[in-house]
C-alpha cells in the first residue's frame, strides 16, 4: 500500500468535495488495516465471502461498500453491517435488500447501478428498466415498503477504453440520470453520484462524480 498516493489521491479528490471508497477487494485485513490507520473509514468490496471475513476482522467504524454484482440470495449476510450497497440492479434486488434491512432494524443506502458502456459484460440497469423501478417504489412506499432501503443516488462503469471522449460521453449520460434519480426520489438523500476508478476517476471528477472508487493506485496492481 503506498502512504503517498493515498494521500495524493485524497489531494486531488478535496477540492471536488468528492469521497474516496478504497477498493479492498483481494487484498488482505493488513493492508486494509493500514490504510484504516491512515483514515480511511470508507472501503468497497465485491465478494460476499471475503467481505463477511474481513468485517469480523477489522474495526467496526468502518462503511463497508459493496460494489460487486450481488446475487438476491446473498443479501441476507451482509445485511446486519453493510453501509452502502451500490450495485443495485434491479427492483427485485432492491425489494430484497430492503427486506433483510428491515429484518435487522437497519436503513441501508443503495445506489443504482446504470448501464452506460460498450461492454455488454458490465452489470447495470437500462432508463427503461429504471424508469420501472422509480414507478414501483414510489407507488409502494404510500404503504410504507421501501423505507429501509434509501436511494441515495447512482453507480456506474465507462468503457474499459483509451478513447477518452467516449468516457467523458458516458460519465455525463450518466450524471444527467443522477439528476432524473434526484427529482424522481425527493424524500431520499440522493446526493452520491459513483463514478470513476483508477483509470478514469479525473475525468469522473470533471464530470461531476461525487465518489470515486479507486483500489490499484492505492493497493497496487491485483
Amino acid at each position: 500500500m503506498s502512504v503517498s498516493s493515498y494521500q495524493n489521491i485524497l489531494d486531488i479528490l478535496k477540492p471536488y468535495g468528492s469521497r474516496l471508497v478504497a477498493v479492498s477487494k483481494t487484498k488482505s485485513v493488513e493492508e486494509i488495516r493500514e490504510l484504516y490507520n491512515q483514515g480511511q473509514r470508507d472501503f468497497g468490496e465485491n465478494y460476499v465471502q471475503e467481505l463477511m471475513e474481513k468485517e469480523t476482522a477489522l474495526p467496526k467504524d468502518i462503511r463497508w461498500h459493496f460494489i460487486g454484482h450481488l446475487q438476491t440470495n446473498k443479501v441476507k449476510f451482509i445485511a446486519p453491517f453493510i453501509y452502502m450497497i451500490q450495485s443495485v440492479d434491479s427492483l427485485k434486488l432492491l425489494h430484497e435488500i430492503d427486506k433483510q434491512a428491515a429484518k435487522n432494524q437497519r436503513v441501508i443506502f443503495c445506489l443504482l447501478q446504470i448501464f452506460i458502456a460498450r461492454e455488454e459484460t458490465k452489470f447495470g440497469m437500462n432508463e427503461t428498466e429504471l424508469d420501472s423501478l422509480i414507478i414501483t417504489v414510489n407507488q409502494n412506499r404510500q404503504n410504507e415498503k421501501f423505507s429501509h432501503s434509501l436511494i441515495s443516488g447512482c453507480m456506474g462503469m465507462a468503457s474499459l477504453t483509451e478513447n477518452q471522449a467516449l468516457i467523458h460521453d458516458e460519465f455525463k449520460r450518466l450524471r444527467e440520470i443522477f439528476e432524473k434519480i434526484k427529482t424522481s426520489f425527493p424524500s431520499d438523500p440522493v446526493d452520491t453520484l459513483s463514478m470513476g476508478m483508477s483509470s478514469d476517476y479525473l475525468i469522473a471528477l470533471e464530470m461531476g462524480s461525487s465518489m470515486v472508487r479507486i483500489g490499484s493506485l492505492i493497493f497496487g496492481k491485483r
